[in-house]
């Protein structure tokens, strides 16, 4: 059965790669950053034509959809940009999609809520603060009005043992500055559900093998500060937690707001998968053992 990855050699998409590779013939679209896994093919998801000869030549039976813009400043600042990639990207990749009959995962992300309330399930109502959520909303409604085989997967906080696509995740900027006796400033006042690439990747390839459609929430199960994160990942990996020093968000400045809280309720996924959201004290340990894996 042929898969087809988007954004395959980013954080999510390449171990998505990596680990399909076992039952399926992967196609990992990439557009500038040669993916390590899978058969690579170049496109860019805003390029309409050229996205209707990729599924002519792979004629694709599912399609994980997981390029963006996900740089959420980059996506305030230019909003042309944005919309261009995230939106009229994913029009391309749905239309195709459709019209080849294949069933469609699409990686979306707790930004869609406003941060409010916190610990959101998936029926709640979206309603981002930045355009960077925004243009991932109006994504999701394409989705929704154009596929008929569809999962939404909402994600949060993606991290992993590895750089990918030339960037250091959350995890391991905090790894690295506190191995290098490095001082960090992290937040104490915002909230998410921190998703290890692994774990989302295991969910995701369940989601495919039993076709379940809908919107989940497929982020790690627990809600956390940015800062207990940090402290945690010191803990985890024996590391000075003292380096780390609290701040408030109103110390930065950004050009796109956050959300307070994003947390996702991951409740539907628990109760629907054998492969469950993990807690995050379980994902650090995993992710631990990965990192001394791959340094072997």
């Amino acid at each position: 059965m042929n898969l087809l990855i988007t954004g395959a050699s980013g954080l999510y998409g390449s171990k998505l790669a990596e680990k399909a590779t076992a039952n399926y013939a992967v196609y990992s679209g990439y557009c500038q950053d040669p993916p390590a896994f899978g058969n690579p093919i170049q496109f860019d998801i805003s390029d309409r034509s050229r996205i209707g000869e990729v599924f002519k030549k792979v004629n694709p039976a599912v399609v994980v959809h997981a390029a963006a813009l996900t740089d959420v400043d980059k996506c305030e600042t230019n909003k042309k940009l944005a919309w261009q990639i995230n939106v009229e990207g994913t029009r391309n990749i749905v239309k195709e999609t459709k019209a080849n009959h294949a069933f469609l995962v699409y990686i979306s992300t707790d930004y869609v809520f406003n941060g409010e309330a916190g610990n959101y399930k998936e029926n709640d109502q979206p309603d981002p603060i930045n355009y960077y959520g925004f243009t991932k909303l109006k994504a999701e409604k394409l989705v929704k009005d154009t596929v008929d085989d569809y999962c939404i997967a909402r994600a949060s906080v993606i991290y992993g043992s590895t750089p990918a696509a030339g960037k250091v995740n959350y995890a391991l900027w905090v790894l690295d500055k506190l191995r290098r006796n490095e001082q960090i400033k992290i937040i104490t006042d915002q909230w998410n559900s921190p998703t290890l690439n692994t774990n989302l990747v295991d969910m995701t390839l369940e989601v495919i093998e039993r076709r379940l459609t809908g919107t989940f929430h497929l982020s790690g199960a627990t809600r956390i500060s940015r800062y207990d994160f940090a402290a945690l990942i010191a803990q985890t990996f024996d590391l000075n937690e003292k380096l780390i020093k609290p701040s408030a968000s109103a110390e930065f400045s950004w050009s796109a707001k956050r959300p307070t809280d994003s947390s996702l309720n991951t409740a539907k996924a628990q109760q629907t998968l054998k492969n469950k959201p993990l807690q995050i004290s379980q994902a650090l340990e995993k992710m631990k053992q990965e990192v001394f894996k791959y340094k072997q």
